[in-house]
């Protein structure tokens, strides 16, 4: 019972997030926006990684991230191994994918690489600045990319409440960290602790670099390629010979 109460406010929280960043960059102007190459890359690379695992019996042992294995690669690498199983793979790689496509329509690419590298960089040395040695919140487990996935999240659920507006936004950007922190004291789940984490770095970003964020750049200059060109490009079946 308590495994399924885990996955389902783990499932929950990303569900709550996900909406968050469908807010801040418009759910009706997704149709009209460009194909997020950055997050195609990162979960092109994710999905190497599991056609590693599966090709290569020794692959989690080389990039995992294990203490008790040496290799400075592996803080890096062990977040494109996943070890959920099926379902769980399948999870991570489909919400690294969507939440990565919102950040890149809003922070762009650039910062959007940024703050997934600090998803996975910065957990462990927060962990280790406020004295938790005996064990991380990085809810990876030695590997997964849902720790930075969840981190990127939060950092648009920040953005939306900066933003303001309907009052239902509002409460759906706090909602996160408020979320993420009861799911952390209450069951130890890393995911929330990772998520607090990137609300407050989102907070940061987001008021420090302010003028570099151009969210609406593809509604004034409408690109040549969009999201709704390709869906009807990939959805048109081929003539069949008379």
């Amino acid at each position: 019972m308590g495994a399924l109460l885990f996955n389902v406010t783990t499932a929950a929280l990303m569900v709550l997030m996900l909406n968050g960043g469908l807010a801040l960059v418009g759910q009706d102007t997704v149709a009209r926006r460009r194909i997020p190459w950055t997050a195609v890359g990162l979960t092109g690379i994710a999905l190497a990684g599991v056609v590693t695992q599966l090709c290569w019996s020794g692959a989690m042992d080389t990039f995992d991230s294990d203490p008790a294995r040496s290799g400075w690669w592996r803080v890096v690498t062990s977040v494109f191994m996943q070890n959920g199983g099926l379902l769980g793979g399948a999870w991570n790689i489909a919400t690294l994918a969507v939440i990565a496509a919102l950040a890149e329509w809003f922070w762009g690419g650039p910062l959007t690489v940024g703050l997934f590298a600090a998803g996975i960089l910065l957990p462990e040395h927060i962990d280790a600045l406020f004295g938790q040695t005996g064990g991380s919140t990085d809810p990876r487990n030695f590997a997964g990319s849902s720790g930075a996935t969840y981190f990127l999240a939060a950092t648009l659920s920040a953005a939306l409440l900066l933003r303001g507006g309907e009052r239902k936004n509002t409460l759906l950007a706090i909602g996160a960290p408020v979320l993420g922190l009861g799911m952390w004291f209450a069951q130890e789940n890393g995911h929330g602790m990772v998520t607090a984490y990137g609300f407050v770095l989102g907070l940061i970003v987001r008021s420090l670099c302010g003028r570099l964020i151009h969210p609406d750049r593809d509604l004034r200059q409408p690109p040549r390629t969009t999201m709704a060109s390709l869906a009807g490009l990939v959805g048109r079946r081929p003539r069949q010979a008379g």
